[in-house]
């Protein structure tokens, strides 16, 4: 029992060590991913880009990927909306869009990877990693202890925490 609870301390030890860099990743993005309905983190860019002249103003918004796309106004061979405009008899589009920074967006793009992206099994293994802490964390000390009892006691208060404020 004594030797297989030095084991998992050291594995937990060392496997908390190994993931700080992913902690730290994962702990940023999610704090600005509770910001990502407002332009907070977010720079302004501008973008040019030239469209093919026959483009037709109702698939701008299709061809620009700009969601929820809505003409404000045309004038002549100008059409004007929220994000910018297009010139119909050159092509030219000119669209403002609110972006985060480079690091920050590929943070973003790591936490809310799917199957789709080449990096979807590191959170995968962060996950599991993190189940493993939860697991292990209960043999760091003997359950005869008052740190174990009191350990035990936290966990019900942290677990019925969170199932109020998933209900509130």
């Amino acid at each position: 029992m004594k030797k297989s609870i030095i084991n998992t301390r050291v594995i937990h030890r060392y496997l908390g060590f190994f993931l700080v860099g992913v902690l730290a990743v994962y702990a940023i993005s999610g704090i600005t991913l509770i910001f990502r309905k407002t332009d907070s983190f977010k720079k302004t860019v501008i973008k040019e880009i030239i469209l093919d002249k026959d483009t037709q103003t109702k698939d701008l918004g299709k061809v620009l990927k700009i969601p929820d796309f809505k003409v404000d106004s045309t004038q002549l061979e100008m059409v004007y909306f929220k994000e910018g405009n297009f010139n119909q008899k050159t092509g030219r589009a000119i669209i403002s869009t609110k972006e985060y920074p480079y690091l920050l967006d590929k943070m973003m793009k790591l936490h809310k990877a799917t199957t789709n992206s080449p990096v979807y099994w590191l959170n995968i293994f962060f996950g599991l990693s993190l189940l493993f802490f939860v697991i292990s964390s209960f043999w760091m000390f003997l359950p005869s202890t008052s740190t174990f009892k009191k350990g035990i006691l936290f966990s019900i208060l942290g677990f019925l925490m969170t199932i109020l404020i998933l209900f509130i």
